[in-house]
């Protein structure tokens, strides 16, 4: 696979997606990006699934260029919200991993720049595509959204009655103190209120709302913080995936030691709470959990759009 494709974008319609500009592959981590024709980059991760010919793709992708939420530990936060994605830009994703990458997109997550209940019409729209496609179906429970805890959108979301469809939640905080300085969502929608939504999405038999913990060195990674979340957590239908901390430009946080985060997951275990850890793929790619966008193009943006 090149890791350079010089080919100028096109518009995007329903039939044709963006072509890739850019490609940086990590092992069998791929990060690919597409220009859209005001010069925006909309970035996108294939991840690995399976094994030996059975492999698969979990794509990760955007909802926006940049974000508007802030979240302290986050690449992309810094590019600030340059725009929502429309519908066939967000298929566009889908298509240019199948047809110009030539991956088996088995799963799809809105994980990718933004926050996915920003640009919710958009997101829902292209989730019934995906899911009505006859010839390269991905059902809603091959499909998950992620959200920074916007209320109403997971309502929203919920009101919808689709039971498969995957909700995570980015928590990454035991308590409202800690979360609210690095995710300035919580200050208006605090936890308790975050807690009341979670409750009400509707989730299949077996099945449970994702809980998206970054570990943070010496912030939120103590066992006394895993208390906290363990008691916050109970009486809901959920699972913790724990993410270490990926490096970001300027950043004042770190990644904890291993022993540090086996003790976290242990603590949580042993007060009953389903958790697993993600290992990390693509971070030397800037492909990982929080690394995704391009801050530079923020600086760049002029009232008349990208330099």
């Amino acid at each position: 696979m090149p890791t350079e494709l010089s080919t100028l974008c096109t518009a995007a319609t329903p039939r044709e997606s963006l072509h890739v500009t850019r490609v940086r592959p990590e092992g069998d981590v791929v990060k690919f990006c597409q220009r859209t024709d005001e010069g925006y980059e909309i970035e996108s991760v294939l991840i690995p699934m399976g094994a030996g010919d059975k492999t698969w793709r979990t794509l990760c992708v955007s909802s926006q260029v940049g974000c508007g939420r802030g979240c302290t530990f986050c690449q992309t936060a810094r590019m600030g919200l340059l725009r929502n994605l429309t519908v066939d830009e967000i298929l566009g994703q889908v298509a240019a991993a199948r047809e110009q990458l030539g991956a088996n997109v088995r799963n799809v997550v809105f994980m990718g720049m933004g926050e996915p209940m920003d640009n919710l019409d958009a997101v829902i729209a292209a989730i019934r595509a995906m899911h009505d496609d006859r010839v390269n179906q991905i059902p809603r429970r091959r499909i998950t959204v992620s959200t920074v805890g916007k209320c109403d959108g997971i309502r929203r979301l919920a009101s919808l009655g689709w039971r498969r469809l995957n909700l995570a939640v980015s928590l990454n905080a035991p308590n409202d103190e800690i979360r609210s300085r690095i995710m300035p969502i919580n200050r208006q929608e605090p936890m308790s209120m975050l807690r009341e939504a979670i409750a009400t999405y509707p989730v299949r038999a077996g099945g449970h709302v994702l809980i998206e913990y970054v570990l943070i060195r010496d912030l939120n990674d103590q066992p006394a913080h895993a208390a906290e979340l363990a008691d916050y957590l109970r009486g809901l239908r959920t699972c913790v995936n724990l993410i270490p901390f990926n490096p970001i430009d300027d950043s004042p946080f770190d990644t904890p030691d291993e022993a540090t985060m086996d003790d976290f997951q242990l603590a949580l275990m042993k007060l009953g709470q389903l958790t697993f850890r993600r290992h990390t793929k693509g971070r030397l790619a800037m492909a990982a959990c929080g690394q995704l966008g391009n801050p530079s193009l923020r600086r760049k943006v002029t009232s008349a759009g990208p330099a």
